[in-house]
């Protein structure tokens, strides 16, 4: 059931500098954008190690891997209503490399909004100071102990998670980074979540973002406000990992999304193996059907306060009848889907740059330019040390004594269409 996370929960938590390897403080700097891990925090992972998966930017130094002209995936709706255009964009908090440049439909509808709207702004003070807020030692001992703790150190070690770097946070949390993780030997990372590759393009571009939720908000959902609730999660979570499931699920469900296959997100119960316990079933509930509302309320107040928004928030919550674009029209929005059908993608390489051609030089004449004609610098001495200076003696020759011929007058009446 963790693999929704993917989908529905992005808590992340900002990382410090120092706690992160070198090549992952140079992500941070290229991106201009602390990337963080999600539902929890992003790790001070020893991606040298020979064991271990390789790091974010590491990953990108594969065969076949580099600058790509970027595919339209994932889920996009256009939302209409007093005369503007918002959007909704359904996103993976996971993402491959070749993933981070948007395809050309989900560019220009970024293009024409002007504000973008998350569940979370990782960059946000209010959101890192809920987020590195330190759990209560008392609750992770009782949560965390015995065979429980135990089966979350071998999962860290397995995971290259430093030991200790992740004990200050809350049971759920640390537990949730881990699940993050295993996406690793597949390729997939948090720091190219979509939703964050978004924020950076945002950023870069001066375009306001809007949170529309808290993270104390998603703190409470994924825990249920109980230490029972929290302790089953842990230990489905911790068996999902230890039996290899979670690695494949997560595959899959990045397979679906770049293939922006709405019709079989939709059918999710059918797959997921997320609602067979009444844990399961409170856990979806609360992620899905309790928070949706809140997020249409989020959306329509930017749309109706003269915003254009568009909207990036986990895939799932744009499905079913409890979905976004179905909330959105029962609010008078017209919903048109854009990115909604199953495709095959395949992102090429990008063409290399042409070389830019040298600016033409201006002829000289008698110490005039002359508009239209290229001077070679030095021709008569090079035809002349060439034994060419014969022929420019002729022509000179013929031309003495008389007016040189007049440039020819540039065409005004005539247009070249392409």
């Amino acid at each position: 059931m963790r693999i929704l996370r993917a989908l529905v929960a992005p808590l992340r938590l900002l990382s410090r500098g120092t706690d992160r390897p070198a090549p992952q403080r140079l992500l941070a700097r290229l991106t201009r954008q602390a990337f963080a891990a999600v539902g929890g925090c992003f790790l001070a992972v020893a991606a040298h190690a020979a064991a271990c998966p390789p790091s974010a930017i590491a990953s990108l130094e594969k065969p076949g891997i580099g600058l790509r002209n970027g595919v339209d995936r994932g889920l996009l709706w256009r939302i209409e209503r007093d005369g503007r255009t918002s959007w909704l964009y359904g996103t993976l908090h996971l993402g491959r490399g070749e993933w981070v440049r948007p395809g050309p439909t989900v560019q220009k509808a970024m293009a024409q909004s002007d504000t973008l709207a998350l569940e979370l702004d990782s960059r946000d003070e209010a959101t890192v100071r809920a987020l590195s807020q330190p759990a209560d030692p008392a609750a992770v001992a009782r949560v965390l102990s015995g065979e429980r703790a135990r089966r979350l150190e071998r999962q860290n070690a397995e995971a290259c998670v430093s030991p200790g770097s992740t004990a200050r946070l809350p049971p759920i949390l640390q537990v949730t980074t881990l699940t993050t993780l295993a996406a690793r030997a597949d390729g997939l990372y948090a720091e190219f979540g979509v939703d964050e590759t978004l924020a950076v393009s945002a950023r870069n571009s001066n375009k306001p973002i809007v949170a529309l939720e808290s993270a104390a908000d998603q703190l409470r959902w994924l825990t249920g406000g109980s230490e029972a609730e929290e302790a089953e999660q842990i230990d489905a979570m911790l068996d999902e990992l230890e039996s290899g499931r979670l690695r494949g699920q997560l595959k899959t469900l990045a397979d679906i999304w770049a293939r922006s296959d709405a019709a079989r997100l939709a059918r999710y119960p059918e797959w997921c193996e997320c609602l067979n316990t009444p844990a399961e079933q409170r856990l979806m509930k609360r992620l899905l059907d309790d928070r949706n509302p809140g997020l249409a309320d989020g959306i329509e107040r930017l749309h109706a306060g003269g915003r254009s928004a568009f909207a990036a928030v986990g895939a799932l919550h744009m499905v079913g009848a409890q979905g976004l674009p179905t909330l959105m029209a029962a609010r008078g929005f017209t919903v048109t889907p854009v990115l909604t059908e199953a495709q095959a993608q395949m992102a090429l390489p990008m063409p290399p740059l042409a070389a830019p051609e040298p600016p033409a030089r201006k002829a000289v004449r008698g110490g005039k330019n002359v508009k239209g004609q290229k001077a070679v610098k030095g021709a008569g001495q090079k035809a002349a040390a060439k034994g060419g200076a014969k022929p420019a003696a002729k022509a000179a020759a013929a031309t003495k004594g008389k007016a040189a011929p007049r440039a020819a007058p540039k065409a005004t009446n005539s247009k070249v269409r392409r």
